[in-house]
């Protein structure tokens, strides 16, 4: 079950005991030993070697890129970084190279994988959506390998955190595919999404909450209010998690629409049960709701597809939807038009179709509970989250350690010129 309760704010990120939140690389990235490369996978193609498999002798490359005194070693041209979010719908991958600060995207992939399908009713992960998901890491694993990946951090989110089987199945993608997972908890979860999308909040001086609708899990974020720049990462004041997401909803909920009366007695059950988990964040956040100019902002399928049903627009497109302020009502309006809806009339409209059209009812549920506790006049929208957050993550750290290396050579030659 996810996380509910608040962080130690007198702890320091990362130290709580038994928790791998404060983790910030993943240097396990190594290769699983390989099959002979002239023999058919079953795919029917020939295996070539997964990203992180040993090398061949004559082109050794370290498994991490540790100097002697803990510290990353100045990068390569050409290199670079890379975060994979494998969660409870989705598996995507994002590889990218620092651009000053920031950074260009060079390849993504996105893949519906429902690897927590049935994990509500069952605690475990089906074979159909463990292969399922294994097929698409395998995609994610040829393309690490062929975009000259220098870093990268892989991260499994709430199907793996409650699923009895998850380990297993984080130890059968190593051994398959390379990749190695960590199942991150429900507060780095909600760290990383506030560091991803933080730079889209609506400018202001009122509070802000910011939060991430997910496949098995989400989590609601209060961050300080303004703040001098707007790059800055603000500082997180409390958060919540619940076990509800788009699929442990529906799931638990069940699918009966028969009649509109069905429909509205589903939906009203959702709304209840998210309701009452966030009843506890909701009493601690009461106050700062109240104030004037509150902002929120969110990052999930769920608001970008219902912001794409507000423009009206064809089919998706991020540069649209990615910083698009909405009015909350109209967010309201369409979640009420989508909840009555039959499955099929849903599946027809433009950005929803049959792979969202059974999921974006519960999402809906999650979003308006979210607006009962934080009752913003606006939502922002972010196309963006955990993945750019792990990037932002990893640079980061590269230049600080980059930093501490021409700090320590500067003091070393220092004294030898005494």
């Amino acid at each position: 079950m996810a996380e509910t309760m608040p962080p130690d704010r007198n702890a320091r990120a990362g130290k709580k005991r038994g928790s791998k939140s404060g983790k910030v690389a993943d240097f396990r990235y190594k290769r699983p030993p390989q099959p002979d490369l002239r023999k058919p996978g079953r795919d029917g193609r020939s295996n070539g070697a997964s990203p992180g498999s040993a090398p061949a002798k004559g082109n050794a490359r370290p498994a991490h890129d540790l100097d002697a005194i803990g510290t990353l070693r100045q990068g390569h041209p050409g290199e670079a970084y890379a975060a994979l979010d494998l969660g409870t719908n989705n598996c995507r991958l994002l590889i990218a190279r620092p651009s000053g600060r920031d950074f260009t995207v060079i390849d993504a992939f996105s893949r519906v994988v429902k690897l927590g399908e049935g994990l509500a009713t069952t605690g475990r992960l089906s074979d159909k959506a463990m292969d399922r998901t294994l097929a698409a890491l395998t995609i994610c694993a040829d393309k690490l390998q062929r975009r000259n990946v220098r870093l990268a951090r892989s991260v499994a989110t709430e199907a793996c955190r409650r699923a009895s089987n998850g380990p297993a199945f984080i130890e059968r993608v190593r051994r398959e595919t390379g990749i190695a997972l960590d199942i991150i908890s429900a507060e780095e979860e909600a760290r990383l999404a506030v560091l991803g999308c933080h730079i889209l909040l609506e400018a202001g001086d009122g509070p802000a909450m910011i939060f991430d609708i997910g496949g098995g899990s989400t989590e609601l974020v209060l961050v300080e209010a303004g703040g001098p720049e707007a790059s800055r990462v603000p500082r997180i004041l409390d958060w919540q998690s619940v076990p509800w997401g788009v699929v442990s909803l529906t799931d638990t909920v069940g699918h009966n629409e028969e009649g509109d009366d069905a429909r509205r007695a589903r939906y009203a059950k959702m709304r209840e049960l998210v309701s009452t988990s966030f009843a506890p964040f909701a009493e601690r956040v009461a106050e700062a709701a109240a104030l004037d100019d509150i902002r929120l902002l969110g990052t999930s399928g769920t608001v970008t597809t219902l912001a794409s049903l507000y423009l009206e627009l064809p089919s998706y497109d991020r540069r649209a939807v990615d910083g698009l302020i909405v009015p909350a009502p109209a967010m309201r309006d369409i979640s009420a038009r989508l909840s009555v809806m039959t499955p099929y009339e849903r599946s027809t409209l433009p950005c929803i179709g049959q792979d969202r059209a059974d999921l974006v009812v519960a999402g809906c549920a999650i979003l308006e509970s979210i607006l009962d506790l934080w009752p913003a006049r606006r939502l922002g929208v972010a196309d963006r989250g955990i993945r750019e957050g792990i990037l932002r993550s990893l640079m980061a750290a590269e230049r600080r350690s980059e930093r501490s290396l021409r700090a320590l050579q500067q003091q070393r030659s220092g004294k030898g010129g005494k």
